[in-house]
């Protein structure tokens, strides 16, 4: 276990998650800021992607559980991002779409954020939101973060506008 709060606690994602990241990444609905449904490959290399990270810095997507069932319910970590000209420490979140709307996002984002500065020493940490999800929006707001700049990434051959809310250490 990395972390933990009230409901959830967060841990390593490892490959016996397939199924339940296939549930969450293979959601047309969950994955329209992704411009749609993952194939198995996609989810696999989503899965390979972490587990190479945490090798690299330690942090990456963790798989969120949730206490009560002990059952996966979505992701939530820190990831080191391009952004522009540099790389930024983001807070990342996709979850499995029934368990959304309780808060599970903004428990887990905010016991992340708290890992950044009081584990990493993180001085800044961001959340990059693509430009029309409002869900995701809400979530920085409520992990105390505000809107900081904006810029174009490029995904599956499309233009999506993002912007990256940030908080700084206090």
């Amino acid at each position: 276990m990395i972390l933990e709060t009230e409901r959830l606690y967060l841990r390593e994602l490892e490959q016996g998650d397939f199924d339940a990241l296939c549930d969450i990444l293979q959601d047309a609905q969950t994955m329209t800021a992704y411009e749609g449904a993952f194939s198995d490959a996609e989810v696999q290399e989503w899965l390979d992607r972490q587990l190479a990270r945490y090798r690299q810095y330690g942090f990456g997507l963790w798989a969120v559980m949730y206490k009560e069932y002990g059952a996966l319910i979505g992701q939530c970590g820190l990831t080191m991002q391009p952004w522009k000209d540099m790389e930024v420490l983001e807070i990342g979140y996709l979850f499995n779409r029934a368990w959304w709307h309780n808060g599970y996002a903004t428990e887990a984002a905010r016991a992340c954020k708290a890992y950044a500065f009081d584990a990493l020493g993180a001085q800044e940490v961001c959340s990059i939101i693509r430009s029309t999800n409002e869900a995701s929006k809400k979530v920085a707001v409520r992990n105390d973060m505000s809107p900081f700049d904006c810029w174009v990434k490029h995904f599956r051959g499309v233009a999506m506008p993002h912007t990256r809310y940030i908080a700084r250490k206090l």
